[in-house]
């Protein structure tokens, strides 16, 4: 038999009312029931109290005052010879069972007590010295405290009415991630979701968003393999080719060979570059200025540099060879296509750092910039030594910005040319 419910509604209900209802019990034994013990035993004592002095009226003869004190405190008093009256008595129930206590502490004959729940009524028979028995009767509620009931009823309602308020919030919950689990079915079976949005709390919105981007960047994967293979088969085509030809028309030089193998040997390190991705690396304490530095001053030695750093730059957990190589390659791009001058600067934040490379050269189309950040697409079709190459550069910069939780934007620069903005989490 399973005791824990499968589904997360009904756990999540089980989760809140189960530590309440625990909660609430433990109230009502420990507070509650040494309050209904204190008030039973004094309203037990105090009848006990007023039967005996009325009883000690009637043994002197002193019945109408007896009388009188009973009808002002609300009893009811008579003489009997004789009663019929049950056979078992009420002197141990959980209701009388104090009274009959103080009862018989405070006198030395026998007191029978009986009740009528339905009347909610208690008579008390005490025998008197000439064989007669006199009887005091008077209202339930003299001797037993409702308060217990009413209190316990109150908690059982606060439980139905607890119940009742989480019950919308936890569907609401519920559908938001039964909502997430369809969309990542359908993900997962390579299909989209029209009109999956992340709703719910903020938890489960990031979940979502997670997700989506999760399958973004699956789509990306697997473009990206497509492309590669096009690439691969476009890039060494050609070389190969012409290489044969060389061969075959016997005009093949030494110097034309050894180029076209260059050529091809960097097309295919940039092609495994990008196929094993990074190596891992651990995480230190990274602060950037001084590599930007340092790579913009080795890719662009004839630019102008202007860097614009904070007094004391923020230090943040980060794998320092992996920015290394983003950072190169998108300086290595700006400084290839820059006129006169690179900008780069760095804003830092309690949450995240800013860094911007700006150029002024010619720029990039704003309908071409989601193509540059595209593996093994050339925007500069011309392939020549001074802008040729496999199409990776700004590619391999975002995966790895990514892969720290950043992200990378192409804009347009005041300056002109191109504008790479990069926000890194810290």
């Amino acid at each position: 038999m399973r005791l824990i419910p499968r589904s997360f509604l009904w756990r999540t209900i089980l989760m809140i009312l189960i530590p309440l209802i625990i909660a609430e019990v433990i109230i009502a034994n420990v507070f509650f029931g040494n309050h209904w013990a204190r008030v039973h035993a004094t309203l037990a004592r105090s009848l006990a109290v007023e039967v005996v002095t009325m009883m000690n009226f009637i043994d002197n003869g002193e019945i109408a005052a007896a009388t009188t004190m009973a009808r002002n405190m609300g009893i009811n008093v008579s003489i009997n010879s004789k009663l019929n009256r049950p056979s078992h008595n009420d002197n141990n129930s959980r209701e009388a069972g104090l009274l009959a206590e103080e009862l018989s502490k405070q006198m030395k004959r026998p007191a029978q007590i009986y009740m009528d729940k339905g009347k909610r009524l208690v008579f008390i028979d005490i025998p008197n010295n000439d064989g007669k028995i006199t009887t005091f009767g008077t209202s339930l509620y003299r001797i037993y405290s409702t308060s217990t009931e009413v209190f316990i009823i109150w908690l059982i309602g606060s439980i139905l009415i607890v119940s009742i308020l989480i019950s919308p919030f936890i569907i609401m919950h519920t559908r938001s991630i039964r909502r997430i689990s369809k969309a990542a079915n359908r993900f997962g079976r390579g299909l989209d979701a029209p009109g999956f949005q992340p709703t719910g709390s903020k938890e489960i919105r990031d979940a979502a968003t997670a997700m989506i981007i999760m399958k973004e960047r699956l789509n990306r994967y697997n473009r990206t393999r497509t492309d590669m293979l096009n690439a691969v088969s476009h890039d060494l085509k050609a070389p190969l080719t012409r290489m044969r030809l060389s061969v075959e028309t016997g005009e093949a030089s030494k110097k034309d060979l050894l180029k076209d193998i260059d050529r091809m040997t960097e097309m295919v390190n940039g092609y495994l570059a990008f196929a094993r991705g990074e190596i891992p690396e651990i995480e230190q304490t990274t602060e950037l200025p001084a590599m930007l530095l340092r790579i913009a001053r080795d890719a662009a030695p004839d630019k102008k540099i202007i860097t614009e750093f904070p007094e004391e730059p923020v230090q943040f957990y980060a794998r320092p060879m992996a920015l290394a190589r983003a950072f190169s390659n998108i300086i290595e791009n700006a400084a290839r296509y820059a006129k006169k001058k690179i900008r780069i600067t760095e804003k830092d934040s309690t949450e995240q750092v800013e860094i911007i490379i700006e150029d002024d050269g010619p720029g990039i189309p704003d309908d071409k910039k989601k193509d540059a950040l595209r593996p093994f697409v050339r925007l500069d079709e011309s392939r020549s030594e001074k802008t040729g190459g496999t199409g990776l550069g700004l590619s391999i910069a975002q995966t790895a910005i990514e892969n720290h939780g950043g992200q990378l934007f192409l804009e347009n620069s005041d300056l002109g040319g191109l504008k790479v903005r990069i926000i890194l989490p810290i």
